[in-house]
This record gives C-alpha cells, structure tokens and sequence, in this order.
C-alpha cells in the first residue's frame, strides 16, 4: 500500500494489521510497564482497559512512538519501529492524545489546531480546511477564536482531541479523551469516535468501561503489562451479568482480572 502522509512518501507496503506487537517490551523508568505484549489491531475503535499501573499509557507512548521499545516487535501500518531510525514520515498517519498536554495560552483554539497540523507537516493549503473540519467534529467551531487560557477543562479536552484527528491518521490514539467532559459531550464524542472507526485504527485508554461497551467495536484488556483479554464489548457484558456491581461490564471487566491474576498465582 502506498500512501500520502502529509508532504512525504511512506515507503511501499503492504500490512494486515495497521498496529502489530509480538513480545512487545517497554521501560518506564527502570521497570517494564509493557512487558512481553502481543496484539494486532485493525481498523475499527478498540477499547484499552486495566487498572492504574496496567501500561496503558506506556503502550499508547510506544504505538505513538513517543518511546522507544525495549525488545520484542512493534509494527505499525507495515512498518517495523526498530528498523526506521528516521520516524518522522510514520507519525504523519499518527494522531495522538497524551493524558495531558500543554499548550499556549495565548493561542486561539483555531491557532493550536494549525500549529499542530503544520508540526504534523499537513500541506499548507490544506491546514484551514482540516482545522475547520476537526473543530467541527469536536463542537468547538464556535469557540475558534477563544484564547486556550479561557477554555473549560472539557473544551480544552475537546481542543486536544481536534489536533489528534487534524491530519486524518490511520492510527488514533487517544488516551482518557472524555476527561472532563459532560454526559452529552461523551456522547457526541462516542458518535465520532464510530465514524472514524469506520476507515482507521482508534485506540482509547479509559477507565470508562460503559464507554467502551458504547463506542468500541473492540476490547483490550491489560494487568502488569500483559494482555489479559482481547474480544468484543458483549463478551464482557454477558460475563458479567450474574454478581454485584454497578454494571454487566464493570463485573465481566472485575471477573476477568480476578480470573487472570488467579491464573498468574496472585491475588484474586
């Protein structure tokens, strides 16, 4: 598959899975937080749970390329990590929400979108279009012009998830978008997640699982940086629909680490 990404080129290939990870490992600080990983993952919005300490966020660093891993295989849209000492050409297909990221203040919401589509090297005839497009999506088109300095908690949430989807990456990767954000901007956020699903590979780290179950068509389930399960959001409701909790999905998530750690010898 050949494709434009930006200004540049990827080199010609071909993949099955746009994210592939055998025997992934990677450091955070001095120990593994993503410790011997295997999972492919292709188009469609897939879910990432665990609980605090799980690797989530050391995992979507590593799929943004953010960091570098440590051993094992990590592929994405064909291309292997290791082999490319020269990543920029890969991370214009990447789109990328950090758990917290900064910004100026100064910036109008319309200035932080298209600085970040011209670090991401959007052609510079395309960049009002695609700041308008996201801005849109995200419901902040009427806000362009307020300083980020005045924006909600939720509206700069919203404002991240925009320069994320920008450049329109075949990867996405947001990590604890709904941050912030009110039941009908969840919702709304959860309608754009299934369209973008449709043509990309969407990856969200939450601790929501009612989210997952709602937007999801996939769920990633890690502990101590292994996978723990991988299915479909109706796996986890039917697993739990027998026990006490607040949700079907809440106790097939709980039922399944328990199941996993017992397997593993610790605590259930």
């Amino acid at each position: 598959m050949r494709k434009v990404i930006g200004a540049a080129l990827l080199a010609p290939t071909t993949y099955a899975w746009a994210i592939r990870a055998a025997g992934l490992r990677v450091r955070a600080g001095r120990h593994f937080a993503v410790d011997g990983l295997d999972l492919s993952l292709g188009s469609g919005v897939h879910g990432l749970l665990g609980p605090n300490g799980a690797g989530k966020t050391t995992l979507m660093r590593a799929l943004a390329t953010m960091a570098r891993p440590a051993g094992g295989e990590l592929e994405l849209l064909g291309h292997a990590v290791h082999a490319r000492p020269d990543l920029r050409a890969l991370r214009r297909s990447i789109g990328y929400l950090p758990q917290e990221f900064g910004f100026y203040g100064r910036f109008t919401v319309r200035e932080f979108v298209e600085y970040l589509a011209w670090l991401k090297e959007v052609p510079g005839h395309d960049i009002p279009d695609a700041v308008q497009r996201a801005l849109e999506r995200v419901g902040l088109a009427e806000r362009a012009g307020s300083r980020m300095k005045a924006l909600s908690g939720g509206m700069v949430r919203r404002a991240g998830i925009a320069q994320a989807i920008v450049n329109d990456p075949e990867i996405l990767l947001l990590d604890e978008p709904t941050v912030g954000l009110d039941p009908e901007q969840r919702m709304a956020l959860r309608s754009l997640l299934r369209e973008l699903g449709g043509q990309s590979c969407v990856v969200v780290s939450t601790h929501l699982v009612e989210d997952v179950v709602a937007a999801c068509t996939n769920v990633v389930l890690m502990d101590a940086g292994r996978l723990v399960f991988q299915g479909v959001p109706t796996d986890l409701v039917e697993l739990g629909r027998a026990g006490v909790g607040d949700s079907s999905a809440e106790r097939g998530y709980t039922e399944l680490l328990r199941r996993h750690r017992a397997a593993a010898g610790g605590t259930a």
